[in-house]
């Protein structure tokens, strides 16, 4: 069913919450704050917001525009991707940054193969301190170039979303079996399954299967309150993600742990969004939440570079991580607020308009709202 709303709730609140787990975990929280999991939210949205605007549009147009998917894609990524290399590679040349500069280093940023690159790669000697964080837009961006041409392949044949969504349920479970069976081999490197596409692609996965089988955007509540039964599908998924943080055992958290997660998400998210004026999801919709969702992905991209930064120059930082993250966390909205004001606005992609009597205006409000 197509999606009522022409935006979709919540998602931008969740996305700020995500990246502050990111820097906190950077900031010197890591033990008790989990970095990680505000990587694997990410991927989960993605999943979910780039099938819910697929969807819609080809139950619109009968088609995908892909060439115009790939062109918004590279506006919105690549120049703020190429703005903050720039800044880091300036201070590692200058000295006021830790890190290395090489051909390969850079090459594999600007290209997408930064995760596989930094398996095998001293990090600190190759590439600028701070930006090993790309690994993770690495993955993102290897599921967009595919991901397009499959959906739109599958559904131009008639498959129906259930179908499809069945089939990914197979590449998650194979992805699993492929963790476990890495994890299980001599010498295995954390590396390999934490940074790896073919290791982390069901974290998007399974944000694919909420469009696809349980599109809360089909079914918004307005003033609806949550029944007793809804809420206790809210407190066992909050029981199985904390049971995965408790869970210390390093074979499970390189393996079957994304796989928990991805599954404890789906209802979470399906919540926040449906409920999404509930009291407990309200606060994800707050315009200052929304705002730093917003700039999230400037955020994320800078982050990590300023918290180096301020560490290396700073030398009681390791004693006030607090202080660490409130200073990085003031550069990064800065920067952000830059990256929105004089960059973004100058590479905003157009897509040609649709065919007569399409109603493409959720899927473009959609793609307008979270940057997609």
């Amino acid at each position: 069913m197509t999606p009522a709303f022409q935006t979709i709730p919540s998602l931008n609140g969740i996305r700020a919450a995500s990246v502050l787990l990111v820097m906190l975990s950077h900031a010197g929280f890591g033990e008790i704050v989990p970095g990680g999991f505000g990587v694997t939210v990410f991927f989960f949205l993605s999943g979910y917001l780039i099938t819910t605007l697929l969807v819609n549009e080809f139950g619109h147009t009968a088609t995908i525009d892909v060439r115009n998917f790939y062109i918004r894609r590279f506006f919105r990524l690549f120049p703020p991707l190429v703005v903050t290399l720039a800044i880091a590679y300036s201070l590692v040349a200058s000295g006021f940054l830790p890190g290395g500069i090489t051909l390969y280093g850079v090459l594999s940023q600007l290209f997408y193969f930064a995760n596989y690159y930094a398996m095998n790669a001293d990090i600190g000697k190759v590439m600028p301190g701070g930006t090993v964080i790309l690994w993770s837009l690495a993955i993102e961006e290897h599921f967009y170039i595919v991901y397009p041409l499959v959906m739109l392949g599958l559904l131009s044949r008639g498959v129906s979303v259930r179908r499809i969504g069945q089939l990914f349920v197979v590449i998650c479970a194979v992805v699993l079996l492929w963790r476990l069976y890495l994890a299980s081999q001599p010498g295995f490197l954390s590396a390999r399954t934490y940074f790896g596409t073919d290791t982390r692609i069901d974290s998007i996965l399974f944000g694919t299967l909420l469009a696809l089988w349980h599109n809360p955007m089909a079914r918004i509540a307005e003033k609806e309150r949550m029944s007793v039964a809804q809420w206790a599908i809210v407190a066992a998924a909050l029981g199985l993600l904390f049971a995965t943080f408790l869970f210390r055992s390093e074979f499970f958290r390189q393996t079957t742990r994304y796989t928990l997660q991805g599954i404890a998400l789906y209802p979470l998210f399906y919540f926040a969004v449906r409920y999404h004026d509930n009291f407990v999801f309200r606060h994800l919709n707050w315009q200052w939440i929304s705002k730093i969702g917003i700039w999230s992905y400037a955020i994320y991209l800078i982050h990590y570079v300023a918290i180096i930064f301020v560490e290396t120059h700073w030398s009681g930082a390791a004693g006030h991580p607090v202080m660490v993250f409130l200073v990085a966390a003031v550069i990064s909205i800065c920067y952000a607020m830059f990256i929105d004001k004089w960059i973004d606005p100058y590479f905003r992609w157009r897509a040609r308009p649709r065919p007569a009597g399409g109603r493409g205006k959720d899927a473009s409000s959609v793609a307008a709202q979270t940057g997609h």
